[in-house]
């Protein structure tokens, strides 16, 4: 669940390693958004709540003490209903990611996400495994394409720098030209 600006800055909690797949075209990116938002959301009320959103870290792994995840629902829910719709999902998804310290953080901590083992690389098995958690079905072999897009070295898997080139240059596709349209994505 990743980025820049992002409203999340003071905190570096497990919280803010939503990450997203690099998106490969808005009608694409926008099904992918409401497939994770929906995984957030099971009861099917349109919305996230503080409990679902504790419910789906959990499953990933992380455990977040209550007073931080009522820090990244204040931070996310814009129109202060308690809860985070499907607009201030996406507003959090889109924000580019911060080349700041802050930024570089919460980068690491979406990588640490995906990298289940802890050994400083995303495999394709890894990948596959927190997609699946966050109810997105890519095959084994979508993963490993994936990955074989982004690692520059050649050794199958993705490690910081490899990522954070992609996050770095997803974000940079997502500029206005300068007649104001999207740039198109890899």
């Amino acid at each position: 669940m990743a980025t820049d600006s992002n409203p999340i800055t003071s905190s570096n909690s497990d919280a803010d390693q939503i990450a997203k797949p690099k998106p490969s075209g808005l009608l694409h990116e926008n099904e992918e958004l409401r497939k994770v938002f929906d995984r957030f959301d099971s009861n099917g009320d349109g919305r996230i709540s503080i409990t679902e959103l504790d419910s789906v870290l959990k499953s990933l792994g992380s455990a977040i003490p209550y007073e931080e995840l009522r820090g990244v629902m204040e931070d996310l829910d814009y129109d202060k209903d308690g809860f985070i719709n499907i607009d201030e999902f996406a507003a959090f998804c889109k924000e580019p990611m911060a080349s700041d310290e802050a930024g570089l953080s919460e980068l690491r901590d979406a990588f640490d996400l995906y990298d289940q083992d802890h050994n400083g690389l995303i495999s394709h098995s890894e990948l596959h495994l927190v997609l699946t958690r966050l109810g997105i079905n890519y095959s084994i072999e979508d993963c490993q394409r994936m990955i074989h897009t982004v690692d520059s070295d050649g050794d199958g898997n993705v490690n910081f720098e490899e990522f954070r080139k992609m996050m770095s240059d997803t974000n940079k596709s997502k500029a206005p030209n300068q007649n104001g349209t999207a740039a198109a994505g890899p």
